[in-house]
């Protein structure tokens, strides 16, 4: 019997990493070097057909200025899963993503599924990242890793169906103790629809000082 799925994707990283231009990438083919960096977060949808599933994506991408930090909780508590972005050519973006990973595992435990990309990659000359290095870093952490270039759009559908997979596989093997909500499945992920976009402010009595 067919059925319908919706899974809360939330995009975490530093400013200036590409989150923004990635998640457009994927949801609506299109780059621009002049995209402005996100102010608290931004919403897109994404449907994928899932064997005889639909499957929609709620894919929330959030501003990675400090000033923002505090209202992360608002966006990923809920989450069934999160993509970690860090620049492969800014070492520091990267132990941020390790910074992230800690709050996300004491905040929300390991029922959220993490994959961590590495954006940028058509800059491979200015690498400061280690493939072999991030790797083993989202091995030791229960994570997926993927390499990404949101200019060429290099890796992006492959992180996308790498994050649902994992979040589908997390649904189908809990459910054998607690119930899930319909749709949790397995198969293989076909893009059918584009998205939409659409900019949100967080609640106002959450705002951070």
């Amino acid at each position: 019997m067919a059925g319908r799925s919706n899974f809360k994707i939330v995009l975490l990283g530093e400013g200036r990493v590409g989150k923004t231009s990635l998640v457009i990438r994927y949801v609506n083919n299109t780059f621009s070097d002049k995209q402005q960096c996100t102010v608290q977060a931004s919403f897109l949808t994404k449907r994928l057909k899932v064997g005889d599933n639909t499957t929609n994506l709620a894919i929330w991408d959030t501003a990675g200025q400090e000033r923002f930090h505090a209202l992360g909780p608002i966006y990923y508590r809920d989450a069934d899963g999160a993509l970690l972005v860090y620049d492969t050519t800014d070492a520091e973006s990267f132990a941020k993503v390790k910074s992230w990973v800690k709050e996300l595992r004491k905040m929300v435990g390991e029922s959220i599924v993490i994959c961590i990309a590495g954006n940028k990659i058509d800059l491979d000359r200015e690498r400061q990242v280690e493939r072999e290095e991030a790797e083993e870093y989202a091995k030791s952490v229960g994570a997926a890793h993927c390499l990404t270039s949101a200019k060429s759009g290099r890796g992006i559908d492959e992180t996308f169906l790498t994050l649902t997979k994992g979040i589908l596989e997390a649904k189908a093997s809990s459910m054998h103790s607690t119930p899930q909500r319909q749709g949790a499945g397995t198969g293989s992920i076909t893009v059918v629809q584009d998205g939409e976009r659409e900019e949100r402010d967080a609640p106002k009595q959450q705002c951070a000082c």
